[in-house]
């Protein structure tokens, strides 16, 4: 019986997590010559998906990052001759195993390959002989998939419904994950490699390879590369910023949407330093990284005498021992954290793929600064919960089986507090610094909807409400077999009409570069950030339904409100929340120590856990 009870929890728990998985296996996709196309690259063929989109899976956009290109900038696809059939998903980057990327949680073994550079196409179904020319062709919508840049693949998303509901290409991407995808050390750096090479920004300049890929090749399919749309969800929404600031990227694409994102940027130090240098790097810099693979290599016994031995090694050694690690033997260096995902530098100021300057709010104040496009950026509700939704910090399970929120009003307290902070620094303060060098072209949203129903008396609704992730479903108007779990979108009018009403806002973003009333006008009108004092778009089923809003969130705002909580009446919740909220330069010492009646000067702010 016990036994039992743990399938059963650890069933409950998989279902939890946001995954991807289908529900069932569709049949292998069979070519259709209908899908033939010449691109320069070569001819290639797919197939018609069960919608009756047309799709060509698994087209490599830059040579396999293999061999000596591991840690280089990606360099341009070999051409060929011979039909190439577009079938199936290219191989997923190397990542830890998790839900997101199918593998198996309860192994340790690394996942995918290094030969992974590869995107996914699809288009509304046109003959091979009827390809829109350059005067009609279709917006392009590029997808840059989140998982804290070191999960995840492009192939977990479907773009059919996009394409045949509201006419438009779009095109799903890889980029290299974890440590394949940003990594500093001095021995990689070579005076004779161009600055993209030595920059660390490895899973940027694949972004940029991809839509460089796009202005070559995406005519074959009837998209127009000159106007392309960027958006990305969570770490995904934080390439998007990425590329909005990367001088390489300018010019590759004309509007930019960012789906819960916010700009985290390392510097080349945290990424490339000691951990215990004068000028401190990060845990899993990457000469912590050579450290760690010394002690697994038995050259040394303990950081100490790794540190040492690295110091002793010529430029070279250091190199050819990192080249000689196997994928796995490199990902097996890090541990992974919730959901598989990594620790670990990500998104350098390197000074050539991204600036020196990252901090976002004087970046996107001056246009001359980054790419100017029209942005759209938003932020779920309850972003936070999806973090918290099995933490047994929170949640206890009544006789193994039954989960229960332990303190319901904390729990959604530290939800409504984390989820603000998100919004503040990855939509509002964003927005008001875009909105002051492009005025009118800058558009924000808040996803509420919170419909889920409950699972052993577990109530979803509450527990995950409008959390991290789940208003992807409704973007790609796909809730079974490849965006979600049916069980978290119980099917009602409500739910698709909702959906129906983002994917428009989403397309006639992507067709004008203002969402105004959805791509057949008959939407809420969505008004760009600071017209008649609105800012956001709450997107929600009724009641009270779709509707414009006007607060902002400052850190400010968000701190007063913390000092005056009269409902917070444990000090060591308030200053957890003061420590989880505010860092770097928001973080005040001195108001930390004075924080309510008690202060907080018994508790470590570095102590508390981000969520």
């Amino acid at each position: 019986m016990r036994k039992l009870l743990v399938i059963v929890v650890v069933l409950f728990v998989a279902g939890l997590a946001y995954t991807f998985w289908p529900k069932h296996k569709e049949p292998p996709p069979v070519a259709d010559p209908t899908t033939h196309r010449t691109t320069p690259l070569g001819p290639v063929v797919g197939f018609v998906d069960a919608s009756g989109a047309h799709a060509w899976l698994g087209l490599p956009f830059a040579a396999p990052p293999i061999g000596e290109l591991r840690w280089k900038a990606p360099r341009a696809p070999q051409p060929w001759t011979e039909v190439h059939n577009a079938l199936a998903n290219g191989h997923m980057c190397v990542q830890l195993p998790s839900l997101l990327s199918g593998g198996s949680t309860k192994s340790k073994a690394p996942v995918g390959n290094e030969d992974c550079l590869y995107l996914n196409v699809w288009a509304p179904p046109i003959a091979a002989n009827a390809v829109p020319t350059p005067d009609n062709a279709r917006p392009v919508m590029l997808w840059i998939h989140g998982g804290g840049n070191s999960i995840g693949h492009g192939g977990s998303y479907s773009g059919a419904r996009l394409a045949i509901d509201h006419d438009v290409v779009l095109v799903t991407i890889n980029y290299r994950l974890g440590p394949f995808g940003w990594f500093l050390h001095p021995a990689l750096h070579s005076d004779t490699a161009s600055a993209e090479d030595n920059s660390g920004n490895y899973g940027v300049l694949d972004a940029i390879a991809a839509l460089q890929w796009v202005q070559n090749n995406i005519a074959a399919f009837g998209g127009d590369p000159g106007n392309v749309t960027i958006f990305g969800e969570s770490a995904g929404g934080a390439d998007v910023l990425a590329l909005l600031a990367s001088p390489p990227a300018k010019g590759l694409f004309h509007r930019a949407i960012v789906q819960s994102g916010g700009l985290f940027v390392a510097s080349r130090s945290e990424a490339e330093n000691y951990h215990d240098d004068a000028v401190p790097g990060h845990a899993f810099s990457g000469r912590e990284a050579v450290n760690r693979l010394l002690i697994k290599n038995g050259k040394a016994s303990d950081a100490a005498g790794a540190k040492l031995a690295q110091n002793a090694m010529t430029t070279d050694a250091v190199r050819a021992l990192l080249m000689g690690a196997s994928a796995a033997e490199i990902m097996n260096l890090y541990e992974g954290g919730g959901f598989g995902m990594i620790d670990a530098p990500a998104l350098f100021a390197d000074g050539t793929v991204l600036p020196n300057e990252m901090n976002a709010a004087s970046l996107f104040a001056d246009p001359a600064n980054y790419n100017v496009v029209p942005v759209m950026l938003g932020t779920n509700r309850d972003e936070s919960a999806l973090f918290m939704v099995r933490d047994p910090r929170w949640v206890e399970n009544r006789l193994w089986i039954f989960p229960h929120l332990k303190d319901e009003a904390a729990y959604l307290r530290q939800v409504r507090y984390s989820s603000d902070s998100w919004r503040e620094r990855g939509v509002d303060s964003i927005a008001e610094a875009l909105t002051r060098s492009q005025p009118g072209q800058v558009f924000a949203y808040r996803f509420d909807w919170d419909e889920e129903s409950s699972v052993m008396g577990y109530d979803l609704s509450t527990a995950l409400g409008a959390a991290h992730g789940l208003e992807i479903a409704f973007v790609f108007g796909a809730f079974e077999g490849g965006l979600g779990l049916g069980y978290l979108y119980p099917e009602t009018p409500a739910r698709d009409a909702l959906s129906k009403s983002m994917m428009s806002y989403w397309a006639e973003f992507a067709y004008s570069g203002n969402p105004g009333t959805g791509r057949d006008g008959t939407e809420v009108r969505w008004q760009p950030w600071g017209t008649n004092g609105d800012r956001t778009i709450i997107l929600d089923t009724p009641p009270p339904g779709i509707r414009m809003a006007s607060d902002l969130i400052t850190t400010a705002s968000l701190k007063q409100r913390l000092i005056e909580d009269v409902a917070i009446t444990d000090p060591h919740q308030r200053c957890e929340l003061y420590a989880q909220l505010f860092r770097g330069e928001s973080f005040n010492k001195d108001e930390y120590l004075h924080l309510g009646k008690e202060g907080c000067a018994k508790y470590d702010p570095k102590s508390f856990r981000r969520f």
